[in-house]
């Protein structure tokens, strides 16, 4: 965490980093006995230190300025895994100095928008196919395709022992289009193109909720945007 030392962070301090009240109310809190750490009641004075895990009033406090959120145009070839033991995983590929895993994945062979965090508190919110957030996707098929095949990925094919939520599809070409979901089965698009008798040879996501690929170079990452932040972590509310 951003300003901790080996010695930790004065409680009052750590409360009040995370926006919900100011430090003197933060006191107030910890003479009423509504603070832990660990699960014990902290009492004035008390440090936090890297892993500690404070709750007032039974709610988990995460100081603003630790959180990272991250975009990244995932190249062809990178695996959405923290595992080391991959060669090809996202993280040694970024880089970045602490500890973050993506949001979800994209499959080896293809590219585009995925965002990264070091909040666990927001991936299963963001995961939950029932919240029905928006997903779009770029996708070239390999033949042409017709009205007919619009309609049916629209209202739903057969995956995975399920009928696909209904979509909405833009053509954009005579074998390409833009496909907006609000689910994320496995292999999803390959899957339904397959199924009607069509194969992907190429596929991008360029939006993920109020996330927008935009026109980060591939490879590259960046930080959300205070707005993409706030707006992201509203709609997962």
């Amino acid at each position: 965490m951003s300003g901790t030392d080996s010695e930790g962070i004065r409680l009052n301090k750590y409360i009040a980093s995370s926006g919900l009240c100011s430090r003197r109310e933060a006191d107030k809190y910890i003479e009423l006995g509504q603070v832990t750490i660990n699960g014990i009641t902290a009492v004035q004075g008390s440090k936090v230190l890297a892993g500690d895990i404070v709750e007032v009033s039974g709610k988990k406090i995460t100081p603003e300025d630790s959180m990272v959120y991250i975009a990244f145009n995932k190249p062809l070839g990178v695996t959405c895994t923290t595992d080391k033991r991959d060669p090809s995983n996202i993280i040694d590929y970024i880089g970045y100095s602490e500890r973050i895993f993506p949001v979800g994945r994209l499959d080896k062979n293809s590219s585009g928008l995925i965002l990264l965090t070091n909040d666990g508190s927001i991936v299963n919110k963001l995961l939950r196919a029932e919240n029905g957030h928006e997903k779009e996707y770029l996708v070239t098929v390999n033949r042409p395709y017709d009205k007919s095949f619009i309609k049916s990925m629209e209202s739903g094919v057969p995956v995975l022992g399920q009928l696909t939520l209904p979509c909405r599809v833009l053509p954009t070409g005579a074998s390409t289009f833009r496909i907006i979901l609000h689910q994320g089965l496995n292999r999803q698009i390959r899957r339904m193109c397959e199924y009607l008798g069509y194969k992907v040879t190429r596929l991008k996501r360029i939006r993920f909720m109020n996330i927008d690929l935009g026109d980060l170079e591939t490879g590259k990452w960046r930080y959300l945007t205070a707005k993409e932040k706030s707006g992201l972590l509203k709609d997962i509310e």
